[in-house]
């Protein structure tokens, strides 16, 4: 039912919830400054190099496979709290490593927390928020991820700066020994902020209803839009939990496959169109792309990257409770697949290096706007809202586990393909990859085309009628 939500009640506490986004795009941005001087501190090879970058997808994976029977049995909250306690550890531990493995360990915990953030922070939200609001409230997580990742993007820029001209042995010197730590270290700040702001909000009423806490459940709802939507928001979400179990077995039944297999699908497909490419790998193509435009590489990936996902993650939360989730999806997997073919053809065909720099820094423009105005955001609005209450930690978890392992599969496999030496480097000229997120766009715009429905303006529970009349 429409009704006035209560943004001075609802809005800060759900900007308290983004933090945890935030803190899951700084730890999963850290590390693109950070990785060389790493390198060079601890003389990695090639492999070990690569399990530093991304031994965080293993913990992200392992923290969304835990965080949904937490989230569950003992609150979306408290597994808030436990993301925000493990981004403490990592930011610490990461910071002062005496060898590789140790630093290892760290960034795994902290990828936990990613992986518990990525999951409780938008469930928290999407069960707090009215329906006709919600799709803003949710992609606003988005921005704090993207502001995570831009956030750690200039602190990097700025601490490995410090010393002066990176030209100079001097400052190379302490960025190897010293300034690589201190990157990892302001983690801290936000980390215990999170922790500290998450103790006065109120938990999820959904999940108060749930557990039999349906006065406090209510009061909060009422907060939020008033008595008769508490009213109406209560006697719907108590007549969809009647008809569940909360169980494994749940998930995995055959009237939750549909729903099950369609958030997997775009859990997974969100990854393998190559974003996590130009963010992990981002320094090392902006490096190439500054030898012939004469700019800054650090300078050059912060304006790119992190504005480029900025901006139009603005866009999308704008758009995405009136245009709806399905056309913003397809436009945007339409633009990123357009400007991953355009990218593989300059990469080919392009031999003059000044003016493919030129090509291709405008379809990365473009292709990281379409993925900031459309899959970024949407896509976990759309996880977020597709489950049964009763379940909705378990099988977000799940489908949330399947997205941090092909984001691992991405950035495992993009050094294989891109390497100078390759057969596939030798026949396409590092067009190859792109070739590959581009038909991984298409598969994407046929999921949603088909699948997926139309959630705008929906209340949860109507939501879950919906797949119940589809299966």
């Amino acid at each position: 039912m429409q009704s006035k939500t209560n943004f001075q009640y609802l809005l800060p506490i759900c900007l308290v919830a983004t933090l945890g986004g935030l803190l899951f795009g700084y730890d999963t941005g850290v590390i693109s400054g950070a990785i060389e001087p790493l390198t060079a501190r601890f003389g990695l090879s090639a492999a070990m190099k690569g399990w530093a970058s991304a031994c965080v997808l293993v913990g992200c994976a392992v923290g969304v496979l835990v965080v949904g029977p937490i989230s569950d049995r003992l609150g979306r909250k408290l597994a808030m709290m436990l993301a925000a306690f493990m981004f403490l550890i990592s930011a610490i531990g990461t910071a002062i490593p005496r060898d590789i493995w140790t630093f290892v360990v760290f960034r795994f915990l902290g990828g936990v927390g990613i992986g518990i953030a990525s999951i409780s922070t938008p469930m928290y939200i999407a069960e707090i928020t009215p329906a006709r609001v919600r799709g803003r409230m949710v992609s606003v997580n988005q921005i704090a991820i993207v502001g995570g990742i831009a956030l750690t993007a200039f602190i990097n820029y700025f601490i490995a700066h410090s010393q002066g001209d990176m030209a100079q042995p001097a400052a190379q010197a302490w960025l190897i020994q010293t300034g690589w730590r201190w990157m990892f270290a302001t983690g801290i700040v936000p980390a215990v902020l999170f922790g500290l702001l998450l103790i006065p909000i109120p938990e999820s009423p959904r999940w108060l209803i749930e557990q039999g806490g349906e006065n406090k459940a209510r009061a909060i709802l009422e907060k939020v839009g008033g008595s008769e939507f508490a009213a109406a928001e209560t006697a719907s979400i108590q007549a969809a939990l009647s008809q569940q179990q909360g169980t494994w077995g749940e998930v995995f039944s055959q009237k939750l496959r549909l729903p099950l297999l369609v958030g997997v699908a775009l859990a997974a497909l969100q990854q393998v169109t190559g974003i996590n490419v130009f963010l992990y790998f981002g320094a090392t193509i902006f490096k190439n792309m500054s030898a012939s435009t004469g700019v800054d590489a650090g300078l050059l990936q912060q304006i790119v990257i992190n504005g480029a996902c900025v901006l139009f993650t603005v866009v999308a939360i704008a758009t995405v409770d009136k245009w709806g989730r399905k056309p913003l999806m397809i436009l945007g997997s339409v633009g990123m697949g357009v400007s991953l073919v355009a990218m593989g053809v300059m990469a080919q065909t392009l031999t003059d290096a000044a003016a493919a720099s030129g090509w291709m820094l405008l379809f990365i423009v473009l292709y990281i706007a379409c993925f900031g105005l459309s899959v970024g955001p949407v896509t976990w609005v759309i996880l977020s809202e597709i489950f049964p209450t009763a379940v909705r930690g378990r099988a977000l978890g799940l489908a949330t586990f399947f997205l941090w392992t092909a984001d691992y599969a991405v950035t495992q496999t993009f050094p294989m393909m891109d390497a100078p030496d390759s057969w596939l480097v030798a026949q396409f000229h590092h067009a190859f990859p792109f070739y590959i997120y581009a038909a991984f766009c298409a598969a994407l715009v046929l999921v949603v085309w088909r699948f997926v429905p139309e959630t705008k303006g929906r209340s949860l529970e109507e939501i879950e009628g919906f797949w119940q009349k589809a299966k």
